[in-house]
């Protein structure tokens, strides 16, 4: 198995397995949940440091910068970093569906323009303000997005991408997940940014979940994660720039307009 290219340089084949093995058994469809419905609870908060899991993405406050983005009220459009430049937008369609839309938002002169949409899945059962690990529900809020990677090589991805075999799912997980992890971004719900979405470390705690991921869709609902078909990944990998400091603003529709 060759190293993973990542922020903090290369991490080597034995330490590739360990961090595998670990974040992958909470990431999808696993000896629970062989249907595939599972998707990911690959769940990751932090972003530049280590942040508390729904915590804000970046310091600071811009309600008034980010007011042009449809459907986002104050409360969630105040953790959004001022200096942010593009957004996605996770559109769940109700607090417990598992269906959403996701909507690409770029920051002109102008004002905020979308530059693409596209349907989603999110977590199984809904959405959640307090996500802990196995409840089937994705995280309400707002999230850095620092860091990529899959089991595909780099389509063209402008983040840090981290290419290699250990994002395979493993072999008793359902055949329609096999390509889940070809193209994935870490979501930053209680992870470390800067390092590989393969990064176990979960500094709010295990119950809190790991590995929430952007990733590719299987057709139904995930544990925890977003996930797009495989083109509209490729398509985000190389949108997003981490010189226009992307964040997911993500939730049911109610909540995102609170």
């Amino acid at each position: 198995m060759d190293g993973m290219r990542t922020a903090g340089g290369v991490i080597r084949a034995a330490a590739v397995v360990a961090a595998a093995t670990v974040l992958l058994a909470g990431c999808g469809a696993g000896a629970g949940d062989k249907d595939g419905k599972g998707g990911g609870d690959a769940e990751g908060g932090g972003t530049a440091a280590r942040e508390r899991p729904g915590g804000p993405a970046r310091g600071g406050s811009a309600t008034t910068r980010h007011k042009d983005i449809p459907e986002v009220g104050a409360a969630l459009r105040s953790r959004i970093p001022a200096d942010t430049r593009q957004v996605i937008a996770v559109y769940g369609a109700g607090p417990n569906s598992p269906d959403a839309t996701v909507v690409l938002y770029d920051r002109e002169d102008n004002g905020w323009e979308q530059k693409g949409s596209w349907p989603a899945h999110n977590g199984r059962r809904g959405w959640t303000a307090d996500h802990h690990e196995g409840d089937k529900r994705s995280p309400v809020g707002v999230f850095g997005l620092t860091d990529a990677g899959g089991v595909r090589a780099d389509p063209g991805a402008r983040l840090p991408y981290t290419h290699s075999a250990a994002f395979t799912p493993p072999p008793y997980w359902s055949k329609n997940t096999r390509h889940d992890f070809d193209y994935v971004v870490a979501i930053n719900y209680n992870r470390v940014a800067g390092t590989s979405p393969l990064d176990p470390t979960r500094p709010g705690g295990q119950s809190k979940g790991g590995g929430v991921w952007l990733h590719v869709d299987h057709g139904s609902g995930t544990s925890a994660c977003v996930s797009v078909a495989e083109p509209v990944m490729a398509t985000l990998l190389r949108a997003l720039d981490p010189a226009r400091h992307p964040v997911v603003v993500m939730g049911d529709r109610a909540s995102l307009s609170g």
